[in-house]
């Protein structure tokens, strides 16, 4: 990171590695808190300051056992005794926050479609073997809201005057283009999905309630804020951390109302990568990559942050998270991986395109690529690489710069 020029490492903290049983009840673990005190303290030795995320999707398993989690009330008080002793532990060093990583990505992938954990989801809707789609998204996503409030008011009441520092949330979204351009109802689904992917999370922060577009959809199924936790949201941050990937088509997509419900039918929307016009295979929406939902789409970048700046009162935005995928291949030299020329020229177009962003008033702060290093990628794991340092995984770990790396390097000195 020295080498590379970075001012800033953002990483999140393991629940359960400080609280192994998930609660404060349970014992705090001495080991952990030593791992994260030396991460800390070394990356300031080196001038490079801490941006840490709270909760990124590993829950401790006591507490899944013992309650189901996030499908819980109960979590809202734990999460907030665990936030707290992070402050206390870290705080007088770390003066970024984030409480939650994508919830979004959590709360669907977890609860509608499975494929992340805790693996929830109708029969209908994938392999699994417990789960509601129709209600545990919107059950899960209330919770964590409101577990994001709480830690919140608790640093902001006790621990910011004297740590001086700020704690916001990291969101995800893609952006979305009518399919049709000549649709009303396409353009209409474009901004539905906004609602659906990235206002159902800022816009209780931001104004204290949901979307109404997710309301009248969801119906009795969405859960309610009451008035003190709608207080509570309403203004519950000092940042914001915007994950941005890639652009998808949006398309109308009537359904019929209670059957096979959940979370993906809700929005009433298709979302495609392809235009069929006359190829059969359908011509992308930008250039593809490593996986087979990430197209390049630059300018969808300028567009969501010009987005936030009007429909979420400006606040400071960090890109917490922007990147390419190149598919692994083992019989293919490391040497072949380390000439990342795509995405040196993913990165080069999305930071044109902020800067763009920034010059007509949009409050953008700060840049973090994904990936820093080659990483374990959630359910695609080791099949493809995010990171601008390659990870030899069969001999020990073994690090090399990338060209992307010193690209980044020549950027960050100009």
């Amino acid at each position: 990171m020295k080498k590379m020029g970075l001012d800033s490492f953002r990483f999140s903290i393991s629940w359960s590695r400080i609280l192994p049983k998930g609660k404060l009840s349970g014992g705090v673990n001495p080991l952990g808190v030593k791992f994260y005190n030396r991460l800390i303290d070394d990356l300031l030795a080196n001038g490079i300051k801490p941006f840490v995320t709270l909760f990124h999707w590993d829950l401790p398993q006591a507490l899944d056992d013992q309650y189901s989690g996030f499908l819980s009330s109960n979590i809202v008080d734990d999460f907030r005794d665990y936030a707290d002793l992070c402050f206390k532990l870290f705080g007088d060093r770390v003066k970024k926050w984030c409480t939650l990583n994508e919830p979004y990505s959590y709360s669907v992938n977890g609860y509608n479609g499975g494929s992340f954990a805790p693996g929830h989801c109708s029969r209908y809707m994938g392999n699994c073997t417990v789960g509601n789609s129709a209600t545990e998204p919107y059950i899960a996503a209330h919770n964590l809201l409101l577990s994001h409030a709480v830690a919140v008011r608790l640093y902001k009441s006790k621990y910011q005057s004297a740590q001086k520092g700020e704690i916001g949330i990291t969101l995800v979204t893609h952006w979305f283009v009518p399919k049709s351009p000549k649709s009303a109802a396409d353009w209409e689904a474009a901004e539905r999905a906004l609602d659906f992917f990235f206002g159902w999370y800022a816009h209780p922060i931001t104004y204290g309630d949901y979307p109404t577009s997710m309301k009248r959809l969801v119906g009795k199924r969405l859960p309610r804020f009451t008035e003190e936790q709608s207080h509570m949201l309403r203004g519950s941050l000092d940042f914001m951390g915007v994950n941005y990937y890639t652009t998808n088509y949006a398309a109308h997509n009537p359904v019929l109302q209670g059957v096979n419900a959940s979370y993906s039918s809700d929005s009433q929307i298709i979302f495609t990568t392809h235009l069929h016009v006359d190829s059969k295979a359908g011509v992308p929406i930008g250039t593809p990559t490593g996986l087979n939902w990430l197209f390049i789409y630059p300018k969808g970048i300028y567009w969501l942050v010009k987005y936030v700046k009007e429909k979420y009162k400006n606040p400071p935005i960090y890109i917490t998270e922007n990147g390419l995928a190149d598919a692994t291949n083992d019989t293919l030299p490391r040497s072949v991986f380390i000439k990342d020329g795509m995405r040196i020229k993913y990165l080069h177009l999305h930071l044109q395109n902020l800067l763009l962003a920034i010059k007509e008033g949009v409050n953008v702060k700060g840049y973090y690529a994904w990936s820093l290093f080659d990483d374990f990628e959630w359910d695609a794991g080791y099949q493809v690489r995010f990171g601008m340092i390659y990870i030899d995984f069969k001999n020990n770990l073994k690090r090399y710069l990338k060209y992307s790396a010193y690209w980044y390097k020549m950027f960050l000195l100009h």
